[in-house]
């Protein structure tokens, strides 16, 4: 990747790269036993600032939807979301790195032995505002039986109270809610693909051109898929642009 300092710049204009983490997905980013960040976008923000020869900040978030909607506040300078049409109006983004399923949790009451079975069922399903999931949900049949929550500690928890019957998630997040609920279990097929890309506010060309060429060298010499392996996800996952 060549960066000239114009374009170096634009990317940070602070002088450091400024990089907003979701810790809202939990596949991406955790914290380590000391409270740092740490997981795929962590490695992922690091190896970038490595590349400009700047400084890095971490920007902490506890949503999707609290970085998408700052795409224009300028308090980040890239970030790692799901690509979607809607946040694309704001965010320029790489090709996506990785490719994670969507999957439907269902508790321990709700009778629908697949997705599809759960859709037409037209219980009601919990989602978090503003996540890719929901964005997607939105768009598909079924999207008037979805009920939003702040986040997904309150979305389970309407899950326990039988406030819904089935709620939306991350596949392996949903499998690990699903081992600590008796009789509840991760319904197939995934309802969608969730591709994961970096992003750049819109409006500076050069950086969104530089982030690119970085996604696209990084996915082809390995070092995504050497970065997933690290925290505990298969290399198959992996995007090759």
């Amino acid at each position: 990747m060549s960066a000239s300092i114009g374009s170096i710049k634009e990317f940070c204009p602070r002088g450091n790269l400024r990089a907003a983490l979701n810790f809202g997905n939990r596949v991406l980013v955790g914290r380590s036993e000391a409270g740092q960040p740490c997981g795929i976008t962590v490695d992922l923000a690091r190896s970038l600032a490595a590349e400009l020869g700047v400084d890095l900040t971490f920007v902490e978030m506890e949503r999707a939807v609290d970085v998408s909607s700052t795409a224009a506040d300028g308090l980040w300078d890239v970030c790692f979301l799901a690509v979607d049409p809607k946040r694309s109006e704001t965010i320029d983004f790489s090709d996506p790195y990785v490719q994670i399923e969507g999957c439907y949790l269902a508790g321990p009451h709700c009778v629908a032995e697949s997705s599809d079975e759960l859709v037409a069922s037209r219980v009601p399903v919990g989602s978090v505002t503003g996540s890719a999931y929901s964005l997607t949900l939105a768009r598909q049949a079924g999207a008037d039986c979805v009920q939003y929550y702040e986040d997904i500690h309150a979305m389970l928890a309407a899950l326990d109270r039988n406030e819904v019957s089935a709620v939306a998630g991350i596949g392996s997040v949903m499998a690990d809610e699903a081992a600590k609920r008796p009789g509840s279990r991760v319904l197939s097929p995934p309802f969608m693909t969730i591709r994961q890309g970096m992003g750049v506010p819109v409006g500076r060309p050069q950086a969104s051109e530089l982030l690119r060429g970085f996604v696209r060298s990084a996915a082809r010499s390995g070092r995504v898929g050497d970065i997933l392996v690290k925290h505990g996800v298969s290399r198959d996952s992996a995007v090759i642009t």
